[in-house]
C-alpha cells in the first residue's frame, strides 16, 4: 500500500488479522506526524480519511462469507487503538461505521448484507445520524420514517453525527409509523439531506460530529434495516460499539503517556529541592510514571480480553455470552476512561510548565479524552459490573454500559 495513493473505486482487500494490524501500524505512523497541527487548526482530515479508506481497514469486520477478512474483535479494537493513539479524532470517526456493519450483520437480510458489505469493502464510509438534542433521554428519537410508495421519507434533525461529514452513506435511526425504531442507510448525496459542520466541542475537534438535517429525504425500502429488535434480544451490537469506545480511550491514553515520557526525557528540568541533576532521576516522577504504566498496561490487557469474550458472544449470542461480553467490555471501558483522563492530566504535572505551551499541542490528549469518555457515564459501568458479580444480574440489553 502506498501512503500517497488516493481513494480508489475499490479499496485494497485485507485478507487476515496480521495484515490488518500491519497496515494500521503503517497508517498510524503517517497520521501521527501532523496530528497536533490538525487539532490546533481544526483541519478536517479529508485526505487522511481517503487514505484510511483506500487501505482496506474500513472493511475488516465484513464476514468472510461476504468477501471480508472477518477479523477478530481483538484485532478490530487494536486497529482502532493504534489509529486513536496517532490521532484521537481519526480513531473515533470509523466507530459508527463498524457499529452500522454490526447492526447489518445481526439484523440485515441477505440482500442488504450483500449490497452494503460490498460498499464497505469498496472503501465507502458509513457515518451516523443517531443521537438528537432536546429529547428526554439520550436514547429517545423523534426523527420520522413515513411510507412513500415503494420507499420512505425521512424528516428530522440529528446531532453528534460523528463521521457523517465524511461519509458516502449515513445510517440514520428513525421511528416508523408503528413507533418502531429502524436504521436507514441513507446515501449522503440524497436530496433534502444537509450535513452541517457545527461541531464545537473542545476535544475530538476534527470528528465532524455536528448536525444532519433531513427534509423529506427519500430512502429506498431496501436500505432500511431493523434496528430496535437488536436491543430486544441478546445481540453483540451494544458491546461492539462500546469496545470501540474503549479502544479510542486507550489509544489516547497511550499517546499521552508516550508524549509525557518524551517530554520529561528531553525538556523537563529537575525540581530545585530534589537535589538531582536530571528530571528522569526524580523519585516522585518515577513513582508517578510507574503508576500510570501499570494502569495503562492493564487497560490494554482488559481491551484484549474483552475482544476475546466478545468473539465468543458473536459466535453464540445467547443471553449468558452476551452478558459476559457486555461486562468484559464495561470493565475495559471503565479503566480506559480513568487512564485516558489520568494520563492526559498527569502529563503536565510530570512535564512541567513548558508542556503547556501551545506549540506542543499536548493539551489535546486530555481534551480528546474528556470529550470521548462522555459518551456514556462510567459510574454506571461500575454499578453494572458490581451487580453482575454480586447479584448475578445481567446488564441491560441496550448495551450502553
Amino acid at each position: 500500500m502506498s501512503l500517497h495513493s488516493p481513494l480508489r473505486d475499490r479499496a485494497a482487500l485485507i485478507e487476515n488479522d496480521q495484515q490488518a494490524l500491519h497496515i494500521a501500524q503503517e497508517l498510524a505512523a503517517h497520521f501521527k506526524r501532523e496530528s497536533a497541527a490538525r487539532d490546533q487548526e481544526r483541519r478536517l482530515p479529508h485526505a487522511e480519511l481517503d487514505l484510511f479508506s483506500a487501505s482496506g481497514l474500513w472493511g475488516i469486520s465484513v464476514p468472510k462469507a461476504f468477501g471480508g477478512a472477518g477479523v477478530s474483535n481483538v484485532t478490530l479494537a487494536k486497529v482502532i487503538r493504534l489509529i486513536a493513539e496517532a490521532d484521537g479524532s481519526l480513531g473515533q470517526i470509523p466507530q459508527n461505521h463498524f457499529y452500522a456493519l454490526e447492526v447489518l450483520r445481526v439484523n440485515g437480510n441477505a440482500d442488504q448484507q450483500k449490497r452494503l458489505y460490498a460498499e464497505a469493502l469498496a472503501g465507502l464510509r458509513f457515518g451516523n445520524a443517531l443521537a438528537e438534542l432536546g429529547t428526554k433521554t439520550a436514547h429517545d428519537r423523534t426523527t420520522r420514517l413515513t411510507r412513500d410508495g415503494e420507499g420512505y421519507r425521512i424528516n428530522g434533525r440529528k446531532f453528534y453525527s460523528t463521521g457523517a461529514l465524511y461519509a458516502q452513506r449515513i445510517p440514520t435511526s428513525v421511528i416508523d409509523e408503528n413507533g418502531v425504531q429502524q436504521l436507514a442507510f441513507v446515501p449522503a448525496d440524497s436530496e433534502g439531506l444537509t450535513v452541517i459542520d457545527d461541531w464545537s466541542g473542545f476535544g475530538q475537534r476534527t470528528t465532524g460530529s455536528g448536525s444532519v438535517v433531513f427534509e423529506n429525504v427519500y430512502v429506498d425500502a431496501r436500505d432500511v434495516v431493523a434496528f430496535q429488535s437488536a436491543f430486544e434480544r441478546p445481540t453483540t451490537v451494544g458491546p461492539l460499539a462500546q469496545i470501540l469506545h474503549a479502544a479510542i480511550d486507550t489509544g489516547i491514553a497511550r499517546a499521552a503517556f508516550e508524549d509525557a515520557l518524551h517530554f520529561v526525557r528531553t525538556r523537563t528540568r529537575p525540581w530545585i529541592d530534589s537535589g538531582i541533576e536530571k528530571a528522569v532521576d526524580d523519585p516522585l516522577t518515577l513513582s508517578s510514571f510507574g503508576k500510570l504504566s501499570i494502569r495503562l498496561f492493564a487497560a490494554e490487557a482488559l481491551l484484549d480480553r474483552a475482544g476475546e469474550i466478545l468473539d465468543i458472544a458473536q459466535a453464540d449470542s445467547n443471553a449468558d455470552n452476551v452478558a459476559a461480553a457486555s461486562i468484559a467490555v464495561a470493565e475495559a471501558r471503565a479503566i480506559s476512561t480513568e487512564i485516558s483522563l489520568a494520563a492526559g492530566s498527569t502529563l503536565f504535572e510530570l512535564a512541567g510548565s513548558q508542556a503547556t505551551l501551545a506549540e506542543h499541542g499536548l493539551d489535546r490528549h486530555w481534551r480528546n479524552a474528556r470529550v470521548q469518555t462522555l459518551h456514556d457515564p462510567v459510574r454506571w459501568k461500575f454499578h453494572a459490573i458490581g451487580n453482575y458479580y454480586l447479584n448475578d444480574k445481567n446488564p441491560p440489553l441496550r448495551g450502553t454500559i
